[in-house]
C-alpha cells in the first residue's frame, strides 16, 4: 500500500545508468552526505491518489539524481491519515532527528510564488519542533521553459523541435502561460515566459488563473497584437488547482489547452538542486536543453 512518505514499494525505481567510459563519460552521480537531512517534499492541494502518485515520481527522480536521499512527503492541505500533513510528517522528523541543527530541507513542488501555500508551509514549519529549512520554489528555470515546451508539443500545439523547425498543423502562434498565486505569480512567470517565448518564437503572456479576467485579457492582448491561434500553456506541478479550473480557463480563452506539468524529469531535477544548494553540496546544475 502507498504511504505519503515516500514511494510505494510497486512503484518503478529509477535506476543509475551504466557509467560510460572515455571523453564523453556523464559524470558519477552525486550521493547525499551519510546523515543528510531529510528531503521533505511539501505538496500543494487537495490531497487525492494521483497527487500522491506525482510526488513520488518526483520523489523517485531525486532519488535517481542523488542517491542516499531521505524524502517524504508532507501534504500541506490534509486532513486524512492516508495522506499525512506537512505538520505530522514534521513532528515525525522532530522525533527522529532530535537535537539536529538542520533536521530536513522543505521544498515546495510550486513551479512559483504561490503567496497563499508559503503562509501555510512556513506556520506549519514554526509549529512544529522540527529544525528545517526552508528552500525556494521550483522556478523560474530554463529546464520549467522545456518542460512547458514539452508538454505544448505533446498536445499538438507546439513544433517539438526548433533544430529541424518541425511544424505542427494546429501549432499555437501565441501563448497564454497559466499559473495561481495573483499578480505576484504572474510577474515570476513572465521570466518564464521569455524563455519560452525565444523556444517558439512566438509571444507569450503570464497570466493568473485565479485573478478574475486574467486568463480572458491575456487571450485579448494576443490576439489584438495578430496572434490567430492561441494555446493555453500551465505553469504549473499539476496538484495546485482541480483539472478543471485549467478545462475553464482554455474554454475562457477560446482556446486548446496543454496537460500540467506533472513529474517532468525536471521537476525532480530541480527539487534536487534546491535540497543541495540548501546543504552547500553541489550536483550538477542542470541546465536547460531544447526539447525533443
Amino acid at each position: 500500500m502507498s504511504t505519503a512518505t515516500g514511494p510505494a514499494s510497486g512503484l518503478p525505481v529509477r535506476m543509475p545508468r551504466p557509467r560510460q567510459t572515455g571523453r564523453h563519460r556523464r559524470p558519477e552521480a552525486l550521493a547525499a552526505p551519510e546523515g543528510a537531512p531529510v528531503l521533505l517534499l511539501a505538496v500543494p492541494g487537495t490531497p487525492s491518489s494521483a497527487t500522491l502518485s506525482l510526488a513520488e515520481e518526483v520523489v523517485s527522480i531525486a532519488r535517481s539524481e542523488l542517491s542516499g536521499l531521505d524524502p517524504r512527503i508532507g501534504f500541506v492541505d490534509s486532513e486524512d491519515p492516508e495522506f499525512p500533513s506537512l505538520r505530522t510528517v514534521l513532528d515525525q522528523i522532530a522525533g527522529e532527528r532530535s537535537g539536529e541543527e538542520t533536521a530536513a530541507v522543505v521544498v515546495p513542488l510550486l513551479a512559483g510564488p504561490e503567496a497563499s501555500v508559503l503562509r501555510r508551509i512556513r506556520q506549519a514549519i514554526a509549529d512544529s519542533k522540527a529544525q528545517v529549512e526552508l528552500t525556494d520554489v521550483l522556478g523560474p528555470h530554463p529546464l520549467l521553459a522545456e518542460a512547458v515546451h514539452v508538454r505544448l508539443s505533446e498536445a499538438g500545439l507546439a513544433r517539438a523541435d526548433r533544430a529541424r523547425l518541425f511544424t505542427v498543423a494546429t501549432a499555437a502562434d501565441g501563448i497564454i502561460l497559466a499559473t495561481v498565486g495573483g499578480e505576484e505569480a504572474a510577474q515570476a512567470a513572465g521570466v518564464t515566459g521569455l524563455l519560452l517565448a525565444a523556444r517558439l518564437a512566438v509571444p507569450v503572456l503570464a497570466a493568473a488563473l485565479d485573478e478574475d479576467g486574467a486568463i480572458g485579457r491575456a487571450a485579448e492582448q494576443l490576439r489584438s497584437s495578430g496572434s490567430g491561434t492561441l494555446a493555453l500553456a500551465p505553469y504549473l506541478i499539476g496538484p495546485e488547482i482541480a483539472p478543471q479550473l485549467l478545462h475553464t480557463a482554455a474554454a475562457e480563452a477560446g482556446c486548446s489547452g496543454a496537460d500540467a506539468l506533472g513529474p517532468y524529469p525536471a521537476v525532480g531535477k530541480l527539487v534536487v538542486t534546491h535540497y543541495a544548494a540548501a546543504l552547500g553540496i553541489a550536483p550538477e546544475q542542470p541546465q536547460g536543453a531544447p526539447a525533443h
